[in-house]
């Protein structure tokens, strides 16, 4: 099992993988990335954008831990990092008790 982060930990995270995942682009790059890893002048022709912005949304899924990168000659290869499994509850002391009565049907 993971680790168990106090709520105020997560929420700074989820807005992090929130923001990264938020993104058409980004969440096409990852989709790409799931295949296999890829140079960034590759990933751009695939995707179908200018190497500049590749590299922006490469460092925006790598600051959210979803991609790194490693080197190889002179080329940067990203791929994906980890697999992430997200399970979100509400904190404890927002829970409620449903409670259930026997009425009565005789007044």
């Amino acid at each position: 099992m993971g680790e168990t982060l106090l709520w105020t930990d997560v929420i700074p995270v989820l807005v992090t993988l929130i923001d990264a995942l938020g993104s058409g682009t980004r969440l096409a790059i990852l989709r790409e990335l799931s295949r296999e890893p890829m140079y960034v002048s590759e990933l751009a022709e695939t995707i179908g954008m200018d190497g500049k912005s590749a590299v922006h949304h490469l460092s925006t899924l790598e600051e959210a831990g979803l991609v790194d990168h490693y080197r190889r000659g002179n080329r940067k290869y990203y791929e994906l990092n980890r697999r992430i499994e997200l399970r979100i509850a509400p904190p404890p002391e927002r829970t409620f008790i449903l409670q259930a009565d026997e009425v009565d049907d005789e007044r």
